[in-house]
C-alpha cells in the first residue's frame, strides 16, 4: 500500500492511494467496510502503534473500496495539501557518510555506522515549501532512503531486523555546510586513563554538533507517500535520482550504502530503542551525474529550487525554495 497524510477541504486525513490519481480516506473507507464496527486510526502514529493487525485492517478496507469504488468519495491527489507521511516521529535517526563514494575522503572514520538525531519539527512534506534564511549561508539537498519503524525494537540483531519495518519513505536531508564549520569546535578532550582511572590524559579532537546544521525548520522532507514494507522486495537495490531546478544532480543507488537497512537499524537498536513510527533515514545517494556538478555544489542561497528526489517504487517528492533575506535576530543579552 502507498500511505499518506495529507490536508483536504481543511481536515486532517490518512489516506491510501488507489490509483496514480486518486486516494481515498481511510475514515470513510473503514466505514464502508466495516460498517462502523471497527475504529479508524486517527493519524499515521496511531495507525502504526496499532502493528500488524491495523495495517491488516486498512489493506482490507482499501481492498473493499478498490472492488466497489462508489461506496465512498475519492480525492485527487492535485487537490490536496500534503504532510510528511508521518509527522510527529519520537526521533529520526540520521545515517553519516554512509555512501561507499564518500570512502576515498575519510581521514578516519569508525567501522559501525555513525548517526545523529534530528528533531520532529523540522519534518515538511511533500509540495511544502523549504525556507532558507541568509545568515543559515550554504544549504544543499541530500536524497536518501528513510526506513518508518512499525513495532518496537530493542537489540534485535540484523537477520530479523526488516520484520520490524512498516515501510519506507523518501527523505531530503539538507545539510548546512556553514553552520557545520561555524559549530566546529578544536579541544583538548579530557579522559581517565586506562591504567590509573585517577588521573586524566588531554586527547586532541575536533567536533560539530548537528542541532543547526541538519535540524533547522524545513530540514527534513518526508513523503509523500509511506510504502510499506511488502511493496519493496529489497531496499538495498533502489535507484534514486535528484535534481535541483532542470538539473540532474544526482544519480545513484542504495546499493552503494556501505551498510545495508538492516545492519542500520540493528546497530541503532543497541543504543536506543526505536519505536513505531520512529524514521531511520540510511544516508546520501550522492553519486554525480556524469559532466554534470555535485549535490555539494546545490546551494539554494544561489541556485533557485525546486529541488525533486525520486526513489524507485516509493515514488516522487518535489519542494520549492524560498529564501528569505533576513539576519539573524538579537538573539544576545545587553
Amino acid at each position: 500500500m502507498k500511505l499518506a497524510s495529507i490536508s483536504y477541504q481543511g481536515i486532517d486525513r490518512i489516506v491510501a492511494a488507489i490509483d496514480e490519481q486518486r486516494v481515498v480516506d481511510i475514515v470513510a473507507a473503514f466505514a464502508a467496510a466495516f460498517d462502523d464496527r471497527v475504529s479508524a486510526p486517527g493519524d499515521m502514529l496511531e495507525l502504526l502503534q496499532g502493528g500488524e493487525e491495523v495495517l491488516a485492517q486498512v489493506s482490507e478496507a482499501v481492498d473493499a473500496v478498490r472492488k466497489s469504488p462508489d461506496t465512498v468519495e475519492m480525492i485527487f491527489q492535485s487537490d490536496v495539501y500534503w504532510h510528511a507521511p508521518i509527522r510527529n516521529p519520537g526521533k529520526v535517526c540520521g545515517i553519516a557518510m554512509n555512501n561507499s563514494a564518500s570512502n576515498s575522503r575519510k581521514i578516519r572514520a569508525p567501522e559501525h555506522p555513525a548517526f545523529f538525531l534530528k528533531p520532529a519539527s523540522c519534518l515538511i512534506g511533500h509540495k511544502e515549501p523549504i525556507v532558507i534564511r541568509k545568515y543559515y549561508g550554504s544549504v544543499h539537498p541530500e536524497p536518501e532512503l528513510a526506513v518508518i519503524i512499525g513495532k518496537e525494537m530493542r537489540d534485535v540483531p540484523a537477520v530479523d531486523a526488516i520484520n520490524y519495518v512498516a515501510g519506507y519513505t523518501i527523505m531530503n536531508d539538507l545539510t548546512g555546510n556553514d553552520m557545520r564549520a561555524e559549530d566546529l569546535f578544536q579541544y583538548w578532550a579530557i579522559y581517565a586513563k586506562e591504567d590509573n582511572p585517577n588521573e586524566t590524559n588531554r586527547v586532541e579532537q575536533h567536533l560539530s554538533y548537528a542541532g543547526r546544521y541538519k535540524g533547522c525548520d524545513t530540514f527534513g522532507i518526508l513523503g509523500p507517500w509511506l510504502v510499506t514494507r511488502e511493496e519493496i522486495s529489497n531496499p538495498d537495490d533502489l535507484a534514486v535520482e535528484c535534481s535541483v531546478g532542470d538539473e540532474m544532480i544526482a544519480e545513484d543507488s542504495t546499493r552503494y550504502y556501505n551498510y545495508k537497512v538492516a545492519e542500520i537499524l540493528s546497530f541503532i537498536n543497541q543504543f536506543h530503542t526505536l519505536y513505531p513510527g520512529d524514521v531511520v533515514s540510511c544516508g546520501t545517494a550522492f553519486k554525480p551525474v556524469k559532466n554534470q556538478k555535485s549535490i555539494h555544489c546545490a546551494n539554494f542561497q544561489q541556485v533557485p529550487g525546486p529541488v525533486s528526489v525520486s526513489i524507485e517504487g516509493l515514488g516522487i517528492q518535489e519542494n520549492p525554495v524560498i529564501v528569505e533575506d533576513r539576519v539573524i535576530g538579537e538573539w544576545r543579552l545587553n
